[in-house]
């Protein structure tokens, strides 16, 4: 078994950066593998957006080292900027332009060769089904369509490292899913995705890794399952049709809850495969029969609440749902 760490595409340590007497960021440090997506996740002001602004060179930090797909940002800006691309929280494509001819203006700033720049346009237009739109101003649009061409415009250069930064804020769920689809697309070619959203839905579908910022510290990181097992509240859900075998599971199960309406009993537990053959087992030793059974496990909501003290709920935009059943 190969256990050689991945390379590093992000590689941050000490970054700091003050406004004035408001310091955003105390001392992050950051590793991500390439070909990998990151989610950072964290209240309003807790500096996502300026962690991806230092990382992608728009501002520079006031202190920290950074290595962008193995460039040293402080010494050579240029080289990380040759890798990388970034698509802001708001579209940057220009209305007085077509679709087509925004994404040809990305392949003139690039210098491609003219013929390799009109291959990649109409292949950018194809792949995120603009074609039929490609001669009209962005500004008839809808929303997804503008950050489909947002996207397909960070794309023209072929970067390694994608800065997204809350991506899908304000799209349909429909078109939120065909974003993820092509982000899972773009991973799986090797590029590494650095995603910074409120909604926590949308990093526990995508990211390899979250780390949760606030007060300008990471205060919590992991795959979404090792930080959802950070937080109490786990539970295991029995349900009886007969109000004898629930008195006899409680009898079992001191101190779990009951609730003698519903006949369902709540054992605590984390659900993992372990504990929940220990909980059958004590079944079957005194003869219980259950009807039905529901393993319930905290969510990254509950991961919010219990490290920034405030739900995830109250940092989410209004125009959107607060939280989709994943498909």
């Amino acid at each position: 078994m190969n256990t050689t760490p991945s390379p590093s595409a992000i590689a941050a340590a000490g970054l700091r950066k003050s406004f004035g007497d408001k310091v955003v960021l105390d001392g992050v440090d950051l590793r991500v593998p390439a070909g990998t997506v990151f989610s950072l996740l964290g209240p309003n002001g807790a500096g996502k957006t300026t962690a991806v602004q230092i990382l992608s060179t728009l501002i520079s930090a006031d202190a920290g080292e950074i290595h962008i797909a193995g460039h040293d940002l402080a010494r050579d800006p240029d080289a990380v900027r040759a890798v990388i691309g970034v698509t802001g929280q708001f579209s940057a494509v220009d209305n007085l332009l077509t679709g087509e001819e925004n994404l040809q203006l990305m392949a003139d700033l690039h210098h491609l060769e003219r013929g390799e720049g009109r291959r990649r346009v109409a292949g950018l237009l194809e792949r995120f089904d603009l074609r039929d739109a490609a001669r009209q101003s962005p500004a008839t649009y809808s929303g997804g369509m503008r950050r489909k061409l947002d996207l397909a415009m960070t794309l023209v250069g072929d970067p390694r490292v994608i800065f997204l930064d809350e991506p899908t804020t304000g799209l349909d769920p429909r078109t939120r899913r065909t974003m993820w689809e092509i982000i899972r697309e773009l991973v799986a070619g090797g590029v590494t995705i650095f995603l910074t959203t409120q909604y926590l839905e949308e990093a526990d579908q995508l990211a390899d890794r979250i780390a949760l910022l606030d007060h300008g510290r990471i205060v919590a990181e992991g795959t979404a399952a090792e930080l959802k097992r950070m937080v109490p509240g786990g539970h295991v859900s029995l349900r009886f049709t007969d109000p004898a075998r629930l008195d006899a599971a409680a009898r079992v199960f001191a101190g779990s809850a009951r609730d003698d309406e519903a006949l369902t009993l709540q054992v605590a537990g984390d659900g993992d495969v372990r504990s929940l053959r220990a909980l059958l087992d004590q079944l079957d030793r005194a003869a219980i029969e259950v009807d039905e059974l529901t393993v319930h496990t905290p969510d990254l909501d509950d991961v919010f609440l219990a490290l920034t003290g405030r739900p995830a709920e109250e940092q989410q935009p209004q125009s959107q749902p607060q939280k989709e059943l994943a498909r």
